[in-house]
């Protein structure tokens, strides 16, 4: 079986209170969950930014909330597939099934749908063990990658439900209101005739009112020339951060900031952002499979915008 070897980036920490920015250079701040923050940050630095990364989430997985859903075997049985909206989803499942001695399926039944979101199906397919405590027959599992990856394209690819069971390993959120996604995906799904069961597979927390305390300073100083976000809960962690901490809503960052580009990593995360009064300059349309594309392309597009005159519009074209 060919494999790739995923590179290993520096992790991203904080830039030097003494760092200074020049408009060829401008930083850019982002508020990705450190499963995504080493890449992104090392993308960044590529095309000539300094990184900034303010996390204003930190997850934590809840295998133990699963293993109901998994145990005796063949309780598993009743479902015709498991949908991952997430790495960290896939994460606290495979904590979950380590602890199990026999395969989860029998090796005879209907397909068995395993269905992920872009790169992170790469912790499904390229971990023939995880496959392998499904069932020990790896011909009655399909591992379904959405072409466009997001929720929807995932509600796409899976089809008509039929009144099949699918399991869904969502996040439970805590200190921050939930974000539309989750029941938009559920409901879509139902539209599907699908009855989508809804699983927690771990919590998202609100990091405090400290998290955004750096993207304040080099805002206040004139030095930030970007902000990236990932997902509504990221932007809602932020302006939580904003108005308890300095007292500040989005408006007063506009008016601190007025040449503030904010980039929206695709168009679920863009109308999450403006739903909560945060007007998105770039969206990158989520037209790829892998998640690193998507993440270079996000970069280009920062990088045209901020280094030059030239506009875009809100997918980032010309």
């Amino acid at each position: 079986m060919m494999t790739m070897q995923n590179p290993t980036y520096p992790f991203p920490g904080p830039l030097s209170p003494t760092t200074t920015t020049t408009c060829s250079n401008p930083t850019v701040a982002f508020t990705t969950p450190p499963n995504y923050a080493a890449r992104l940050s090392h993308l960044l630095t590529l095309k000539g930014f300094n990184p900034l990364w303010c996390p204003t989430l930190v997850t934590h997985p809840t295998p133990h909330s699963l293993k109901p859903y998994l145990s005796p075997p063949p309780t598993l049985e009743s479902f015709s597939a498991i949908a991952f909206t997430s790495r960290a989803a896939i994460t606290s499942l495979s904590t979950a099934i380590a602890d199990f001695a026999e395969p989860l399926l029998s090796p005879h039944g209907h397909t068995f749908i395993l269905a992920a979101l872009g790169k992170d199906s790469e912790l499904i397919v390229h971990d023939d063990s995880f496959i392998a405590k499904f069932c020990q027959n790896p011909n009655r599992i399909r591992v379904l990658v959405p072409p466009i990856a997001t929720p929807s394209g995932l509600v796409h690819a899976l089809g008509l439900g039929l009144g099949r069971r699918v399991l869904c390993l969502v996040p439970t959120v805590v200190g921050l209101d939930e974000p539309a996604v989750v029941p938009n995906f559920v409901k879509e799904l139902e539209e599907k005739g699908w009855d989508p069961v809804r699983v927690s597979a771990y919590e998202t927390r609100w990091k405090g009112r400290e998290c955004g305390k750096e993207l304040v300073e080099k805002c206040e100083r004139g030095d930030l020339g970007a902000v990236v976000f990932t997902s509504t809960a990221e932007v809602d962690g932020l302006l939580k951060s904003l108005s308890e901490m300095v007292g500040w809503d989005w408006e007063m960052v506009r008016k601190t900031c007025p040449d503030l580009v904010v980039a929206a990593h695709g168009p679920v995360t863009a109308a999450g952002a403006e739903s909560l009064g945060v007007k998105v300059d770039l969206v990158q349309v989520e037209d790829a499979t892998s998640e690193e594309l998507l993440r270079l392309r996000m970069a280009t597009i920062l990088f045209n915008n901020l280094g030059s005159s030239i506009c875009f519009d809100r997918t980032g074209q010309l």
